[in-house]
């Protein structure tokens, strides 16, 4: 099976953390187990990198679970300085062209068009071993601060990115995550530009008056790239039944968010850990809301600012993400839907998206 992750914080990671994809997990988790405590956290709560939890992503595992292409983030933390934000955004996605750079036939691919995705899954389901399989990295920009102004996006299209989620928790383009509010006259010509070079909008993270507003107004693909159902978890960061009914129109794709505070309603880290039904039970929400599973995929959210510890089980890394098959088939998913929700639903997105 070719496994699709929508979203995968890596290379904010690798430059803020310390934690290169390249190394597997295994080798990070000893890496940080061995650290002292970072000077800022004397009590030992974060370790040397400043994350809580064990690392989840590693490409080793990737190739071992059959993820085969994974949405990876340009993502940098608000701040006045806008200097300081582009350069941040810049160095992310340097850092992917680099390991896309090595030359290694089972290495990381950037993945711009339609040929670079069937390329990828040919190679893929034909190499000789799952240390052979190659990698996907299709780059996603998590809050569009980075760029100065709409007239660089085509700088930054020439670079490789080819999905933007305008906002996280608000930005200059439009409202976030506990900022309510549309898009902004800069917002309207992002969106503009992004249509006219026929990017990807990923609606994660918007204000419910900008999702609307995108929902009417923007011509190109649409994607959730990691977001949940808000009649389960009643905040503004997640989709309510009417925003998935309308999505749903627009041949959305809605990758759910593997992390226990998305999940659970008031989840906190001493209750432990949640099992797969919480999960299933999004996923099981989205289906009955729409009436099929073509509009479901993952969106796992891994090492997003929580790992392991925070993680629902079984999955331990990122090579467990298959492990979801299982309780889907458990409420009655047929395997045509099941390989759509692991991939096939993000894939038909992305190869009718892309040049």
């Amino acid at each position: 099976m070719f496994i699709v992750d929508a979203h995968e914080d890596i290379a904010y990671n690798a430059l803020h953390h310390d934690r290169d994809v390249r190394r597997s997990t295994v080798e990070q988790r000893a890496r940080e187990a061995s650290a002292p405590p970072d000077d800022a956290d004397s009590s030992g709560g974060q370790t040397l990198t400043g994350m809580r939890d064990e690392v989840m992503i590693g490409l080793p595992e990737h190739r071992r679970g059959s993820v085969g292409l994974v949405c990876s983030t340009i993502f940098c933390m608000p701040e006045e300085n806008q200097e300081a934000v582009t350069a941040d955004g810049w160095a992310q996605m340097r850092y992917y062209q680099a390991l896309a750079a090595e030359p290694d036939d089972a290495g990381v691919r950037l993945i711009g068009s339609r040929a670079d995705l069937d390329r990828l899954t040919h190679d893929h389901a034909t190499a000789p071993s799952p240390e052979r399989r190659p990698v996907g990295f299709l780059p996603l920009m998590e809050s569009a601060d980075p760029i100065r102004d709409p007239d660089d996006l085509e700088q930054w299209y020439a670079a490789g990115l080819r999905i933007i989620g305008p906002t996280w928790r608000g930005s200059r383009y439009c409202g976030g995550t506990g900022h309510p509010g549309g898009f902004t006259e800069l917002g309207l010509r992002l969106l503009a530009e992004m249509e006219r070079l026929r990017m990807i909008l990923d609606l994660s993270h918007m204000a419910d008056d900008a999702v609307w507003q995108a929902l009417e107004r923007y011509g190109g693909p649409i994607i959730a790239s990691h977001t949940n159902c808000r009649v389960i978890l009643p905040t503004d960061r997640h989709f309510t039944d009417d925003q998935i009914r309308a999505a749903a129109q627009r041949d959305v794709v809605i990758g759910v968010v593997l992390h226990n505070g998305f999940l659970v309603a008031g989840w906190k880290r001493e209750q432990g850990p949640v099992e797969l039904d919480a999960v299933l039970r999004h996923l099981d929400h989205v289906r009955e809301l729409v009436g099929d599973a073509r509009h479901s995929g993952i969106g796992s959210d891994f090492d997003g600012g929580a790992g392991n510890q925070s993680t629902p089980r079984p999955f331990d890394t990122v090579a467990d993400l298959g492990a979801l098959a299982d309780g889907l088939r458990a409420h009655d998913y047929s395997e045509d839907e099941i390989s759509g929700i692991l991939g096939g639903n993000f894939l038909r997105t992305f190869t009718g998206a892309l040049p």
